[in-house]
C-alpha cells in the first residue's frame, strides 16, 4: 500500500517567512492545527519545517511573545519527517509511532510536497480494510451454510 493512494492532497502550507500571527489566522481560517512550512520563493513548496496550534502555545503564547515580531521560520519544527509518495504505508506508520508524530508531509520524485498523512487517516484505512474482511468471512460463511443447507 503506497502513501499516494492515501495522503490528502488538499495541503496548507505557509512560507517561513510569515509572521507567527499570519500563521495563527490561518490555522483559524482554514480549521486546521498542523502546517507545513516551505522556503519562501520555492515554487515547489519542498518541506523545511512543520507548525502547529502547540508550537504556537508554548512558543509564543506561554512566553507572552508578539507574535508580530516573529516568523514562522522562528518557532517551526526543522528537519520534519517527511514521507515519499512510493513510500510503503506500514514503514510510514512504524516511522511515526517510533518518532511520537501524528501528521506527516508528503512530497513526490522532486521533493514537492504533494500532501499530507495523518494517524487519523491510517486508523480510517485500516478500520475500511477489516470492514471489507469482516464483510467477505461473513459472505463465505452464509455461502457455506446455504452450501450445508442444500
Amino acid at each position: 500500500m503506497k502513501i499516494q493512494q492515501y495522503c490528502k492532497h488538499g495541503v496548507i502550507a505557509i512560507s517561513d517567512e510569515q509572521d507567527i500571527g499570519a500563521a495563527a489566522r490561518l490555522m483559524r481560517e482554514k480549521h486546521v492545527g498542523f502546517l507545513i512550512v516551505f522556503r519562501e520563493g520555492d515554487a515547489l513548496h519542498k518541506p523545511v519545517g512543520v507548525l502547529t496550534d502547540r508550537d504556537i502555545v508554548l512558543q509564543v503564547t506561554a512566553r507572552d511573545v508578539d507574535p508580530h515580531s516573529i516568523t514562522v521560520g522562528d518557532v517551526m519544527t526543522r528537519q520534519p519527517l517527511i514521507a515519499n509518495e512510493g513510500d510503503e504505508l506500514g514503514d510510514l506508520v512504524q516511522a511515526m509511532r517510533h518518532s511520537g508524530l501524528r501528521r506527516v508531509p508528503v512530497v513526490d520524485a522532486r521533493g514537492a510536497l504533494t500532501g499530507v498523512i495523518a494517524l487519523d487517516d491510517v486508523i480510517d484505512i485500516i478500520a475500511g480494510l477489516m470492514g471489507e474482511v469482516a464483510g467477505s468471512i461473513k459472505s463465505g460463511q452464509r455461502q457455506e451454510w446455504h452450501t450445508r443447507a442444500s
